[in-house]
């Protein structure tokens, strides 16, 4: 028998392995077979992957790891020939990169020649020097960690023994992709097609090997736009066969036997909340008042499980896909039409199968009781957002009564959290009204009010309850069962210590001492912003100042929602982690625990948290896309502005209407400008005239460029 390893211990014994084959390449499976091990592919890949980024390994081919070729051994330690350091590639047209690296001030220059086929967004091990002489430091990458992607959307150009495929990225102009005339999948030259990368080339002289995976045809402008996006950031836009014959072979009904292992809970009021264009309703809300005057509050979620089923292709591409991708005029979603929006779809008047967790709350609107299983339900009703708030408002319409009593009870839940230490961000959400073609005609700022509230308590009381069952389930007896926890961690006091002088130049001071100081402090600002413009500016920046949000299986607990234990449950159609969730929670509702295999649980977990990130990165992008698309039809018009930002070219300006950012270079003043150490404010060297962060302006679009997705203002002077 093998034996398995900890992560700790897992790491440790690999490195050894491959110090005593220091001119060796080993993949997961061969590195297995020589330790003996037990633990899985995943997990071991994981160790190695860890051991490279600190330097230690070498990852040849994808797959393949080397003792790092930049290190020798002795007296059993590694010492580093040069100074490496993990970072992520910025691409310039001319094929230059700039490593962006969180441990050094500057970005690391690499040279074209010096770029090992690295591509925009690749993370990458950069050996940085500084030339004699040189004040920036320079670099070499010498291998790719991470692709950010292996697909690619451009222009075809066919020749007499090949084609070759140019990016439509802008960063990526200098870029050749071959693609053999077998595998063009019927592209023409000049069609728009999109490619997955096959062979990277040994090489900075090899071109990258492709074959078309997509062919748009003729397509241009904003769809190309949208495609263009996703693509970049890795996401692919069609689904295998494989994946839909499994989607189109699955149905709804269900067996006597299925049926009988649900609680039914079909009878009971139950509706669904969302927005008015959402065709996945993947939570509803179920309410009865009981014989002894509580109320039950049913939260069903749409039961992915039932259909995806671990190892075959659609759980395979929905764990590769990990999330939904939403962008201004579309959604890339995570599963198939078919389970997304019909068979796990709570839509009204249809039994749907669930995965629910019910509470019972007292006249206080505590919880006393809850429960978790499988259920099944029947919607009565479909309220979008506004109808909901119409009835909220007015007390009157479909379910009245239950839609206020939810409502009094979920501003209890969250008047509780606030009190407990929760942090209220509540960041603008721009959207835009498009015409048929896809075109912005307007902008507006989402506006929050009770029905979005209302269905968010409830989501994070059945996400916080699950994780606590969970976590007391393992504390009861045998110790902690490995789970998908969603943690926030605390804020880096240094990073929070110079964000609070930056707020104390706005006016704003801030107590900084201790976790829940910080926080009071956060939801203090979050009122003052309300009436002071340059403290709203603050905000985003505060934001940025905390750590990220991710998964994992170490419960730290989840600082801005004051929570000790928080996951993901309440959206397994658009999430992997909450089809994880699901799968471990139905495994633990019986009396004997079940426990997954921690590291390759974790190493799912940072998979998603990095594909979460490329999903949210690609929604931004989106936005500002239409925000400049929108723009372009407003060049010379002013607008009321504010100053958003300073760099040495400029200042950056939030136009009030569109959130849209643009620069106003320095170069339309007669004189330069002193940011000073915050860059808070410029002074001008020769007037003293000042502009500060939150200042009101007037500004006027002089230029966009949606391709860069920037846009250029200039400063319209008040008139006396």
């Amino acid at each position: 028998m093998g034996q398995k390893m900890p992560a700790k211990q897992l790491k440790q014994e690999i490195f050894k392995l491959l110090k005593t084959n220091p001119k060796k390449r080993f993949n997961s499976k061969q590195i297995i077979k020589k330790l003996g091990l037990t633990n899985s592919s995943d997990s071991v890949y994981d160790a190695m992957q860890k051991l490279a980024e600190d330097g230690k390994l070498y990852e040849v081919e994808p797959g393949k790891f080397r003792l790092d070729r930049f290190a020798k051994s002795g007296n059993g330690k590694i010492k580093a020939k040069r100074k490496l350091h993990i970072g992520k590639v910025d691409l310039t047209r001319s094929g230059a990169a700039y490593v962006m690296i969180d441990d050094l001030e500057d970005d690391v220059y690499v040279a074209p020649r010096h770029t090992n086929n690295a591509m925009q967004g690749d993370r990458v091990q950069v050996s940085v020097h500084k030339p004699r002489g040189r004040r920036k430091a320079e670099g070499e990458i010498v291998k790719i960690v991470e692709r950010a992607t292996e697909h690619f959307l451009g222009v075809i150009k066919i020749y007499s023994k090949y084609a070759i495929l140019t990016p439509s990225m802008y960063q990526l102009e200098h870029l050749e992709i071959q693609v053999g005339l077998d595998d063009l999948k019927g592209a023409e030259d000049g069609h728009i097609a999109v490619v997955k990368v096959v062979d990277w080339g040994k090489s900075q002289n090899h071109k990258p090997i492709a074959v078309v995976t997509s062919n748009l045809g003729e397509q241009g402008g904003s769809e190309l736009a949208m495609k263009s996006i996703l693509i970049n950031k890795g996401f692919e836009l069609e689904f295998s066969d494989a994946v839909m014959k499994e989607s189109e072979a699955l149905n709804s009904e269900l067996s006597e036997a299925e049926v009988a292992r649900r609680r039914d809970m079909r009878d009971i009021t139950t509706f669904t909340i969302d927005p008015d264009t959402a065709k996945d309703f993947d939570d509803a809300i179920s309410y009865q008042v009981l014989d002894d005057g509580r109320k039950e509050i049913g939260v069903h979620i749409a039961d992915v499980t039932h259909y995806v089923q671990p190892g075959t292709a659609l759980d395979k591409e929905a764990l590769n896909r990990s999330t939904s991708v939403y962008l201004v005029d579309r959604v890339l979603p995570m599963l198939p039409e078919k389970i997304s929006n019909e068979l796990c779809s709570l839509r009204p008047h249809e039994d749907k199968c669930t995965f629910s967790a019910v509470f019972i709350f007292n006249e206080k609107g505590k919880v006393e009781e809850r429960w978790f299983g499988k259920t099944l339900i029947h919607s009565d009703r479909r309220f979008t957002y506004m109808e909901a708030q119409e009835v909220l408002e007015t007390g009157e319409g479909d379910f009245a009564n239950e839609l206020l009593d939810l409502n009094k009870i979920a501003k209890k839940l969250r008047k509780r959290k606030f009190k407990n230490g929760a942090i209220n961000f509540e960041s603008p959400e721009v959207k835009f009204k498009l015409d048929d073609e896809g075109t912005p005609v307007d902008v507006y700022v989402k506006v929050r009010k009770d029905a979005h509230m209302l269905i968010e308590e409830y989501m994070l009381l059945a996400n916080k309850e699950v994780a606590t069952f969970i976590v007391n389930k393992g504390k009861e007896g045998g110790g902690e069962i490995p789970f998908v926890y969603r943690v926030h961690d605390e804020p880096d006091q240094e990073k929070i210590g110079e964000f609070a002088r930056f707020a104390m130049e706005l006016g704003f001071k801030m107590e900084f001492q201790t976790p829940r100081e910080i926080a009071n402090s956060f939801m203090e600002l979050g009122k003052a912003a309300e009436e002071n413009e340059a403290l709203r500016m603050l905000q985003p920046i505060a934001i940025r100042s905390m750590a990220k949000a991710v998964y994992t299986t170490d419960n730290i607990g989840h600082y801005g929602l004051a929570f000790e234990n928080y996951s993901h449950f309440t959206s397994p159609i658009r999430r992997y982690s909450d089809v994880l969730a699901h799968r471990l929670l139905e495994k633990n509702l019986s009396e004997k625990a079940y426990r997954e295999d921690k590291g390759d649980l974790e190493a799912k977990c940072k998979y998603i948290s990095g594909q979460e990130k490329k999903a949210a990165e690609a929604e931004r992008e989106s936005v500002k896309y239409k925000q400049v698309e929108y723009t372009s039809n407003h060049i010379g018009e002013v607008f009321d502005a504010h100053i958003s930002g300073m760099i040495d070219r400029g200042i950056f300006v939030q136009i009030d209407h569109s959130h849209a950012e643009g620069l106003i270079g320095f170069e339309r003043f007669d004189e330069s400008f002193d940011l000073g150490n915050g860059r808070l404010k410029a002074v001008g060297s020769r007037s003293g005239r000042t502009f500060k962060m939150g200042q009101k302006v007037r500004a006027r679009i002089l230029s966009t460029d949606l391709e860069k997705k920037t846009i250029e203002l200039d400063l319209v002077e008040d008139e006396d």
